[in-house]
This record gives structure tokens, C-alpha cells and sequence, in this order.
């Protein structure tokens, strides 16, 4: 007799064994930002010196850019965020922020996949080149990437002052984000639960989607939104390759650049609050979905 190759209860019966291992390598998968947890005793003279380093380092800095940013007040503000070219570079920067996270999304999965369940040679070597954007200076990549892709490219592949060249500097800098994220999960997860899906019918595909995949996925919308994030704010590794040109390739950091030169602050200030605010946004929705998968996994433990 042939088994069916997906069944509707292989999920629920090869997840119950492991379930609370995958509850336990998804909920330290998280960056402590969006860990939930109840608050300890807190020393007060502890809780003093940080709530001023934040203030004198975070707080004060954001509430005086804010000042700045309406300083001819809400009409001046709404005025410079949607000024024609200002949008032309915030749709730009939130566009390929976009499309560089779900990038990152595939291929750092894969590879976070690649480095934990394959052996081969140069593994160790790879390990340590994926921190490599969190270490080098984006301005660096940039230089070389515009070697690489710019005019006379050795490969004859042309980028610069393009999308793809903005898409290609980004998703250099934010890889590290989803394969970090991934990988502890990856580590956590007890493969008897594949083993159990497997003996029971479910092909490959049908156990990374049922049975690997939930666990994985509060990792990977983590390490999607850390990627998304970091690439709006991005200046250094585009400000080469990307050709800085107005409604096209400018994007939203250095359209701040160029109105603090031609010595328009005020509207300088209304685009980084505009960009602090979808930053912020992201980290709020991240963290409320890091909230709901950990009380999903205490209330299955």
C-alpha cells in the first residue's frame, strides 16, 4: 500500500514529540529586543545611571531633531515630508528596503539551513565571513562594490546609478540579520520531529513546510524586520553605487545629506523624524509579534 505523501495529521503527530524543544530554540532565536519576560528587581541606583545614559545617549538627541523638524511648525513639517523629490526618496528607500528583506529573507534562511545541517569544506570560513558587513566600515563596500559593478566592471555587469545597485549594497550589509537569526533555532530544533513527519508519509518538502517552518518563523519575520530597518537608515554603503539621483536612485539618507549642504536643516530634520517613525514602527510590530509567538509557546508548553 502507498503512503500519501502529506497527511493532515502528519504536523500535529510529528510536532508533539518536540514541541517544546522548537518552543525553547524559537524563543532564544530572538534578539533580546523582543524576548518577553517579566521585570526583576532592579537595583535604583542601577535603573538611575541607565535611564540617563539612554537620555544623554537616545532621548535627548531624538527629542531635539524632533524640535528641529518643527520648527516652522506642522504646516513646514508636512511641507518637507512631502515635498515631491523628499517622497520620490522616501518611496525609493522604503521600496528597496523592502525587496532587499524579502531577499534576505530566502537566501539568509538558506544559508542559515546550509551552515547548521551540511558539512563541507571552508564551513568555519563562511561562518565568520557572514559577520563580516557588521564589522566593515559601508562606506568600504561600497568602493568596492562600484569597483565590481560600476564603469568598466571586470565582470561586465553595470549597476551603478541603478535600483539593483541599491538592492545589491543593501542586502550586503543586512544578511547578517535573518542567518543570525535562523540559525539558533536551526541548532535547537530536535530532528527526531522531521524523523517522526518523515515515517509517516511527509516528503522533504512537506516537513520543512509543516513541521520546520512554523518553528522557524518567528525568527525569520525577526531577522526580516532587523533587515528592513537597518536598510532604510543605510547611507554609507549606496552613497557610491546608488548615483544619488533625484526621483530615481536617491534615496532617503542622502536627500538628508543633501538639504543639510544647500543649508535647509529644518527640512533635513522633518525626513529623519519621517525615517525614525517607520523605523520605530517596525520594531513596534516586530515586538508584538515576538509578544504573540511567546504566548502561544507558553500556553502549548
Amino acid at each position: 500500500m502507498t503512503i500519501a505523501t502529506e497527511q493532515p495529521g502528519v504536523a500535529a503527530a510529528a510536532a508533539a514529540p518536540g514541541k517544546a524543544a522548537a518552543a525553547r530554540g524559537s524563543s532564544r532565536s530572538l534578539p533580546p529586543l523582543f524576548r518577553g519576560g517579566g521585570m526583576g528587581h532592579v537595583n535604583g541606583l542601577t535603573l538611575g545611571v541607565v535611564v540617563l545614559w539612554l537620555s544623554i545617549i537616545v532621548l535627548l538627541p531624538l527629542a531635539a531633531l524632533t524640535v528641529t523638524s518643527f520648527t516652522d511648525g506642522w504646516a513646514g513639517f508636512w511641507g518637507a515630508v512631502t515635498a515631491p523629490v523628499a517622497l520620490a526618496a522616501l518611496w525609493t528607500t522604503i521600496l528597496v528596503s523592502a525587496i532587499v528583506a524579502l531577499l534576505n529573507v530566502v537566501f539568509g534562511t538558506l544559508i542559515a539551513w546550509v551552515l547548521v545541517r551540511d558539512e563541507f569544506w571552508g564551513k568555519r570560513f563562511i561562518d565568520t565571513l557572514i559577520d563580516l558587513p557588521f564589522a566593515l566600515p559601508t562606506i568600504v563596500a561600497s568602493i568596492v562594490l562600484l569597483s565590481l559593478y560600476g564603469p568598466n566592471s571586470p565582470i561586465g555587469v553595470e549597476l551603478n546609478a541603478t535600483r539593483w545597485g541599491l538592492i545589491v549594497a543593501l542586502a550586503f550589509v543586512t544578511l547578517p540579520f535573518v542567518v543570525r537569526s535562523v540559525q539558533p533555532v536551526l541548532i535547537e530544533v530536535d530532528r527526531d520531529v522531521e524523523q517522526a513527519a518523515a515515517s509517516l508519509g511527509a516528503n522533504n518538502w512537506t516537513t520543512f513546510r509543516r513541521v520546520v517552518l512554523p518553528t522557524l518563523a518567528p525568527s525569520i519575520i525577526s531577522g526580516g524586520g532587523l533587515a528592513f530597518a537597518r536598510a532604510i537608515g543605510e547611507y554609507g554603503s549606496v552613497v557610491l553605487i546608488g548615483g544619488n539621483i533625484p526621483r530615481e536612485t536617491q534615496v532617503a539618507s542622502q536627500y538628508i545629506q543633501q538639504q543639510i549642504e544647500i543649508d535647509r536643516p529644518v527640512n533635513a530634520a522633518a525626513v529623519s523624524v519621517a525615517l525614525l517613525a517607520i523605523s520605530f514602527a517596525t520594531l513596534l510590530v516586530l515586538r508584538f509579534f515576538a509578544s504573540r509567538s511567546q504566548e502561544r509557546e507558553e500556553r502549548s508548553a
